[in-house]
């Protein structure tokens, strides 16, 4: 079979089970494969308890949780779009880049995650060692938040925080010591942004950006870089987040309809590690399903 009537076959098999008349779509959430509190068998729980209809799973850099996930989906009323989202970087900015539906052993993709994964994995070691000469932390401690498989992050070192003393919460601990513009921060490799859309893409998955106005976090990108990443295969916005506002979700609406890109919704739950709530933002039927005729990578549980 050749390429092209491999996507086709795919892309049909990715179509299959469509939802017809869908509700509720959350289309960004954590576990605890990566910084997330609830299991992939616990947030599908949680997923039908907020009586959603679709989630998505969305771990950093990781399609780990997958599997776990879709077994507990099965039998579960609530359907399941496999995803992730992938550090990235764009002219120096970084860049959180959902991903949907595409190819787990795509080789290529593959690659690209791991070396990203393990680089998360140096820059936690090195965060922990700056912290530790001032704060009662260490290695071990940081890893007795994680689960085997964790892809480790600052999540976690601000949950040893917590439970050494130093801060009250998560959010204490990233703005104060975990802060990206604070003596203890250390920066790690990301993907370029144009080359991790073309390589969602070449794995038949979707790429839409995560939550693109949220400028509590530092910079975002501007009107014309995501009219450049549109040009490499971007395929969306996500709108309707929390951490963007009402103007600017205006802003990013025109922005999206004048460069043809869908609008997302979802909370971006963490569990218990942030206050976001499952379907607090949601994503409209009609932008699921273009996601769905656009995806060939695997199917939606």
């Amino acid at each position: 079979m050749n390429r092209a009537s491999g996507d086709s076959a795919r892309a049909g098999e990715a179509r299959q089970g469509v939802p017809a008349n869908t509700g509720r779509v959350d289309l960004h959430a954590h576990t605890n494969v990566s910084d997330g509190t609830d299991s992939p068998t616990a947030l599908i729980a949680a997923a039908v308890r907020a009586e959603l209809d679709v989630v998505a799973i969305t771990d950093h850099d990781s399609t780990a949780g997958w599997d776990e996930a879709a077994e507990a989906a099965r039998s579960a009323e609530v359907r399941l779009v496999r995803g992730a989202e992938i550090s990235v970087v764009h002219h120096g900015l970084s860049v959180h880049l959902l991903a949907y539906l595409f190819d787990p052993a795509d080789p290529d993709l593959l690659g690209q995650l791991s070396r990203v994964r393990s680089a998360r994995l140096d820059r936690a070691r090195s965060m922990v060692d700056l912290i530790g000469r001032d704060y009662p932390i260490t290695w071990d401690g940081v890893q007795e938040w994680t689960t085997p498989g964790t892809t480790v992050g600052r999540p976690h070192i601000a949950d040893a925080l917590v439970a050494s003393g130093s801060v009250s919460s998560r959010d204490e601990a990233f703005t104060s010591i975990l802060a990206s513009d604070g003596p203890y921060y250390v920066p790690h490799f990301a993907i370029p942004a144009r080359a991790a859309i073309r390589g969602v893409r070449a794995a038949g998955g979707v790429p839409v950006i995560a939550h693109p106005g949220a400028e509590q976090r530092g910079r975002t990108l501007s009107d014309a870089a995501v009219a450049d990443l549109t040009s490499a295969g971007l395929a969306g916005l996500e709108v309707d987040h929390r951490d963007n506002d009402a103007a600017t979700r205006e802003r990013l609406r025109r922005l999206a309809e004048s460069l043809g890109l869908l609008v997302t919704g979802a909370s971006d739950y963490h569990g218990t590690g942030k206050r976001n709530r499952l379907g607090e933002n949601t994503t409209r039927p009609e932008a699921l399903s273009e996601i769905l005729r656009q995806a060939y990578g695997v199917a939606l549980i």
